[in-house]
């Protein structure tokens, strides 16, 4: 139950956090809006980091493999596709479409085992559901 709770927190700060994002690129610069993006998450990270957990950072020295470092720049790069999708398409759409994207990707990770995930059956059932899900989008836009 606490899970369910965590992601639907999680799907409304992220569309709300997009739309504050766009907004500021309004006045500044998709980058200068995105590096300021990141710079404030990284405080808050920090403090977080010195009030709750004090675990050291070499243990990063540790993971294996290299490449799932990765996550901060691709976060950078989810801010920026995130704020142009909500400039082009507004909130609605591009939320719609990127929660899409981030089901179809998620399933094929777990069903091809990608990065460490432990590999699942096809289940057609969730297939369907994305199916739904996907025509969901095209009844929305139509107009």
């Amino acid at each position: 139950m606490i899970g369910l709770l965590i992601a639907l927190i999680s799907g409304a700060l992220m569309s709300i956090q997009g739309v504050f994002n766009t907004q500021v690129t309004k006045s500044s610069s998709i980058w200068v809006a995105n590096t300021f993006v990141q710079f404030t998450a990284l405080l808050v990270c920090l403090g977080a980091w010195i009030i709750a957990d004090r675990s050291s950072f070499t243990a990063l020295l540790r993971i294996e493999p290299k490449y799932m470092l990765l996550g901060g720049a691709i976060g950078a790069f989810i801010t920026y596709t995130v704020i142009k999708s909500m400039a082009l398409l507004g909130p609605a759409r591009a939320v719609m479409l990127i929660v899409i994207a981030q089901l179809i990707i998620a399933y094929v990770i777990e069903l091809l085992g990608w990065f460490g995930i432990e590999k699942q059956p096809l289940e057609w059932r969730k297939v369907i559901g994305m199916l739904i899900a996907i025509v969901g989008i095209i009844i929305f836009k139509w107009k």
